[in-house]
């Protein structure tokens, strides 16, 4: 659906990658090559984000690198739309509903890194977690969000890099 209001690919995938998790940077150069698009293109929507103060550029050596500006007063709207769009609100939702004791829910892989890949990895931890209920899980939330969807269940708090997605100790 956010396809039809953004109807620049480029400009969807920019926001993807800058929104989705807060602390993501690269610059014009990575962008092309992970995208598969000219400098141009890229540069053109970078430019466009920037002016809007939707993203920051700074200065790296001789690299300029882009990222979410945290302190625009729509920040936390667009990443909310772009978690929507990508349907973590619902798979979180899923998991919190009947997972049992969840006490983290961490996303690793390309979508943690802002890459829609069309994959989400999850990491779920918790004590006594209903794992006879995650193969219905998995089916339920992937057409739900129409994404393949990999559960890792953890009897243990996470020490990830990933993206934290709900934290029961941290209040998230």
């Amino acid at each position: 659906m956010l396809d039809s209001l953004i109807t620049s690919k480029t400009r969807l995938r920019l926001l993807v990658k800058f929104f989705v998790n807060s602390k993501t940077h690269s610059h014009l150069r990575g962008l092309a090559e992970e995208f598969g698009e000219s400098t141009n293109a890229i540069r053109k929507e970078l430019n466009n984000l920037t002016q809007a103060g939707i993203l920051e550029r700074h200065t790296d050596k001789n690299k300029i690198e882009y990222q979410a500006n945290v302190k625009h007063p729509f920040f936390s709207n667009i990443q909310e739309i772009i978690r929507k769009y990508l349907g973590l609100d619902k798979l979180l939702e899923q998991i919190l509903e009947r997972m049992g004791e969840v006490e983290q829910v961490v996303l690793v892989g390309d979508i943690a890194e802002g890459r829609d890949s069309g994959n989400i990895e999850v990491l779920v931890a918790g004590e006594s977690l209903n794992a006879e209920y995650i193969n219905h899980l998995t089916t339920r939330v992937e057409e739900l969000i129409d994404r393949k969807v990999v559960f890792t269940l953890h009897g243990e708090r996470i020490a990830s890099s990933g993206l934290v997605l709900f934290d029961k100790e941290a209040g998230i």
